[in-house]
């Protein structure tokens, strides 16, 4: 039983991880890496504030990922993948439109 488990194991991951390994996989996987940045950038900023702190690298990662990850979902027809990634993007849009009308309106005037 332990041997059929570990064979199909085997196969599975083979087939996932090498058999279907192409150049889309590779823009979900750069996709998922801006993801994990903007976590990385978070904790960093957080870790030196000594409190909760969304630093402005955090939001472009967020379009980054969020943008390629919705490219890769439309590519792989997922529905809840689109929708899912078409409103993050909005959100994370959104959150930078704040943030810099935020910083102009704190601008001394020239």
């Amino acid at each position: 039983m332990v041997a059929d488990l570990m064979s199909f194991l085997g196969t599975y991951f083979h087939d996932v991880f090498v058999m279907r390994f192409d150049l889309w996989v590779i823009l979900g996987l750069v996709a998922q890496f801006f993801f994990t940045m903007r976590f990385a950038v978070q904790w960093i900023a957080s870790e030196r504030a000594g409190r909760s702190v969304i630093p402005v690298a955090f939001w472009f990662f967020s379009i980054g990922g969020g943008l390629l990850l919705l490219v890769y979902a439309l590519y792989r027809r997922d529905p809840v993948f689109i929708i899912g990634q078409a409103f993050g993007v909005f959100v994370y849009l959104r959150n930078l439109y704040f943030v810099f009308r935020e910083r102009n309106a704190a601008a001394p005037a020239a």
